[in-house]
C-alpha cells in the first residue's frame, strides 16, 4: 500500500532541484489566476455592453488569426533569441494590455472596439511567449524529471482553471475594472519572479527567425512520425469529441439548468485528480501508446456522457474524459521535451500550440453542427465514437508512434546523452 501511494503521489523533484523552474512555476501560478479572471471578465463585459451572443462569440474569432500567426513566429523566435528575454518582454506586453482593459472599463462609456483589438493583441503576445515558455522547461529541468515537470504544469493549470474563474465571477459582479486591475497586478508580481531567472541564450549557430527557419521546423516534425502522432491524435480527439459548447443545452435536457457550471468544471475536476495522483506516469516509457490509450478513454468518456441519464453520471463521464486528456497531455509533453533537440524546441512548441489550441475551436463547431442535425446527445455520442475510430486509423498509419519507447528511441537516447554531457561540462567548469 505504501508503494502504491508513493506511485500515486506528486513528484516535486523539479521544484526541489531547479531554482529556475521554481521561479517559472511561481510566475505561472500567479499570472494564470489573472488570465482566467480576465477570460471571465471580457465576455461578461461584452454581454453587458451589447447584450449580443454574436458579439461575444466574435471575441474568439478576433483571437484566432493572431494565435496562428504569432504561435508559429513565436516558435522561430524561441529558437533564435534568449528565451528568458522573450518571456519577460512578452510579460511586460501582457501587463500593458491588461492595464488598457482596466482603463477602458473605468471610462463612463467603455469602448466595444477596445475589447476586440486588445483581445487580439493579447492573444498574439501570449502566442509569441508560449513557445519560449514550453521550450525553456527542457533547459531548466533534468531529462529524467520531464514527466514530473509536465505533471506539475498540468496541476498548476487545472487548479487555476477551477478556482480562478469562480474568483473572476465574483470580481466581475462587483466591477470589471477591478477584475482587470487584479490581472494587471499579477503580471507585476510575475515579472519580479521572471527577472530572477538566469539568461537562456540560443545556440551559437541558431538560425535567425525567418520563414525558412519555420519551414525547417515543420520539415523536422514531418520526418518524425512519433511527433506527428502526438499532434494528429490530439487534434483528432478534440475535433471529434470536444463538445463544451453543448453543455447549456445538455443541462436543459437533463432538467438541471442550474448545473451547467458543474458540467463546465467536470473535465477540470477529473484532470486535477489525474494530476494529483499522476506520479506513476514517470514510470511509463512507452508514452506513444499511453497517448493512444488516453485518447480512446477520452472518446469513450464523451460518448458515455451523451448516454448518461442524469447530471451526476454525465459529470462522472466528463470528469473521466478530462482525466484521460490530462494524462495524454503529460505523455505528449514528456515526449516533446525528451526527444526534440534544443535548436528545434521553440519552433516545434509553436506547432504544438496550434495543435492543442485549434482542435477545441474546430471541435465545438463540429459539435454544434451535429447537434443541429441530430440533437445534443447524438452529437456527443457519435463524436466520441468518431474519436475512437479516428485514433484507431492513426494508430494503423503511424506504427513508429505506437511503438515509441523512451528506453530505445534514438532521439530520446541522444538527447539524454547530450544533456548529460552538457551537465558534466558545466560541473567541470
Amino acid at each position: 500500500m505504501k508503494r502504491l501511494l508513493r506511485h500515486l503521489s506528486l513528484d516535486l523533484s523539479p521544484l526541489r532541484d531547479s531554482r529556475d523552474y521554481r521561479l517559472l512555476f511561481g510566475s505561472g501560478v500567479i499570472t494564470m489566476f489573472g488570465t482566467f479572471i480576465t477570460m471571465v471578465a471580457v465576455p461578461v463585459q461584452m454581454k453587458q455592453l451589447t447584450d449580443s451572443p454574436l458579439a461575444v462569440g466574435l471575441v474568439s474569432l478576433a483571437e484566432f488569426v493572431p494565435m496562428v500567426v504569432c504561435g508559429l513566429w513565436g516558435g522561430a523566435i524561441a529558437d533564435a533569441l534568449d528565451r528568458r528575454k522573450v518571456i519577460v518582454l512578452s510579460e511586460l506586453g501582457l501587463m500593458g494590455t491588461s492595464a488598457v482593459l482596466m482603463v477602458n472599463a473605468m471610462l463612463p462609456e467603455p469602448q466595444i472596439w477596445v475589447l476586440y483589438v486588445i483581445g487580439a493583441i493579447t492573444t498574439g503576445i501570449a502566442s509569441l511567449q508560449r513557445p519560449s515558455l514550453d521550450a525553456v522547461l527542457q533547459q531548466v529541468v533534468k531529462h529524467e524529471q520531464q514527466s514530473a515537470a509536465a505533471m506539475l504544469s498540468s496541476l498548476r493549470w487545472n487548479f487555476g482553471a477551477i478556482v480562478a474563474p469562480a474568483l473572476g465571477g465574483v470580481l466581475v459582479t462587483w466591477s470589471t475594472a477591478a477584475a482587470y486591475a487584479v490581472d494587471t497586478l499579477t503580471f507585476v508580481v510575475s515579472l519580479a519572479l521572471l527577472w530572477r531567472v538566469r539568461a537562456i541564450p540560443p545556440a551559437e549557430d541558431a538560425a535567425p527567425p525567418s520563414l525558412q527557419s519555420l519551414l525547417d521546423g515543420v520539415r523536422y516534425a514531418m520526418r518524425r512520425s512519433d511527433l506527428m502522432g502526438t499532434y494528429l491524435v490530439d487534434i483528432a480527439a478534440m475535433v471529434f469529441a470536444m463538445g463544451t459548447t453543448l453543455f447549456p443545452f445538455l443541462a436543459d435536457e437533463l432538467r438541471a439548468p442550474h448545473a451547467v457550471g458543474l458540467l463546465y468544471s467536470a473535465a477540470a475536476a477529473g484532470a486535477l485528480i489525474a494530476s494529483l495522483t499522476g506520479r506513476w506516469t514517470a514510470r511509463v516509457q512507452r508514452q506513444g501508446l499511453g497517448v493512444i490509450v488516453a485518447a480512446v478513454v477520452w472518446g469513450v468518456g464523451v460518448a458515455l456522457s451523451g448516454l448518461a441519464p442524469n447530471v451526476w453520471l454525465v459529470f462522472a463521464c466528463i470528469a473521466l474524459a478530462g482525466a484521460a486528456d490530462m494524462i495524454s497531455g503529460i505523455f505528449r509533453m514528456t515526449m516533446w521535451n525528451q526527444t526534440i533537440p534544443p535548436e528545434y524546441r521553440g519552433r516545434l512548441a509553436g506547432i504544438e500550440l496550434l495543435s492543442y489550441a485549434s482542435g477545441p475551436m474546430l471541435g465545438n463547431a463540429r459539435a454544434g453542427l451535429m447537434a443541429d442535425l441530430g440533437g445534443v446527445r447524438f452529437s456527443l455520442t457519435s463524436g466520441g465514437v468518431l474519436c475512437v475510430a479516428a485514433v484507431a486509423a492513426l494508430v494503423a498509419a503511424l506504427p513508429k508512434f505506437r511503438r515509441y519507447d523512451a528506453r530505445t528511441d534514438e532521439h530520446a537516447l541522444s538527447e539524454k546523452a547530450r544533456r548529460e554531457a552538457a551537465a558534466a561540462a558545466e560541473a567541470t567548469a
